[in-house]
């Protein structure tokens, strides 16, 4: 079995040497073979030809690059491509999770029969209160009984070429490959400090994305798949609440002579409004269809590959 280990590395120039020698001591000892896929993702520190020197020492290591910082989504798309293994293994470069991981993660994936085995993180780490919040919304939102979305993972192929991929949404393939149906599973792994360069995840805006791409992931999981539900639903409501409107404003008007102006214009809203959800509903539906028709096309072209 071969074992293709994908880390993205942005600005890590220190980082790789040490971690390329923790990989060649693991996949020596290591019951499977196993290749390091780095994607030098638009480095300015050197990261690429360090890279490059490491692949020339070591023949287990390939390395591709982008000419610009394309971001950690994109990376995993360049090394999943790449990739020749039957498992694939998302893994940072910063050596805040350790090479050394990665048999129990394999061993666990073989044992229960998983489709993806996700890291637990244990250790201390700055953005604990951010990172729970945010897994136990996840969870949540989405029922899955996982612990940790963002640490380090394992698929299987069929995994990666199943779910979507767009940017910033590394962090919802547990989410997606859950609702494909795919059995997922956990180990504990160490978290340790980061001993050279800097963390490239921090900033207010970063967590403000991470909320509004969880909500626009629940969407796409649940509603787009029947919008019509979605859409329908509100679109009945403001209807309902319209028509209510209006008998009141019939009541004024012919129980008690009073007319309100500003009452016809909110039953004018309100009708509006609902009638421009029921259209965006249907509209919704079709493009719902046209997507299940080519998600069916892709699954046949790949059959045929």
């Amino acid at each position: 079995m071969l074992v293709s280990i994908v880390v993205p590395a942005y600005n890590e120039r220190e980082n790789i040497p040490e971690f390329v020698r923790l990989c060649d001591e693991m996949i020596k000892n290591a019951p499977f073979d196993g290749e390091l896929i780095i994607v030098d993702d638009g480095s300015s520190d050197g990261t690429g030809e360090i890279s490059e020197e490491s692949a020339k020492e070591y023949s287990f290591v390939r390395v591709f690059h982008h000419t610009r910082n394309r971001g950690l989504t994109a990376a995993l798309e360049t090394g999943f491509s790449e990739a020749k293994g039957e498992i694939l293994i998302f893994f940072p470069a910063d050596l805040q999770y350790l090479p050394e991981e990665i048999p129990q993660m394999i061993e666990t994936m073989e044992r229960e029969k998983l489709d993806i085995v996700c890291g637990w993180k244990e250790g201390r780490y700055k953005k604990r209160l951010v990172s729970s919040i945010y897994n136990h919304l996840a969870r949540k939102f989405f029922d899955i009984d996982i612990h940790d979305m963002n640490s380090v993972k394992a698929f299987r192929r069929e995994v990666v070429e199943a779910i979507p991929f767009r940017k910033d949404w590394h962090r919802y393939v547990i989410p997606f490959a859950a609702d494909a149906g795919f059995r997922i599973g956990e180990v504990r792994v160490k978290l340790h400090e980061r001993r050279w360069g800097k963390s490239k995840f921090k900033g207010p805006s970063r967590v403000l994305v991470g909320v509004l791409d969880l909500f626009a992931v629940k969407f796409q999981i649940t509603f787009m798949k029947k919008p019509m539900i979605f859409f329908g639903t509100i679109g009945m409501i403001l209807l309902l609440l319209g028509f209510i409107a209006g008998i009141v404003a019939l009541i004024l008007r012919y129980g008690y002579g009073t007319g309100y102006r500003p009452l016809l214009y909110l039953i004018m809203l309100l009708v509006l409004s609902g009638m421009l959800l029921f259209i965006v509903g249907f509209l919704a539906e079709a493009i719902a269809g046209v997507n299940s028709r080519l998600s069916s096309i892709e699954k046949r072209l790949k059959k045929k590959e």
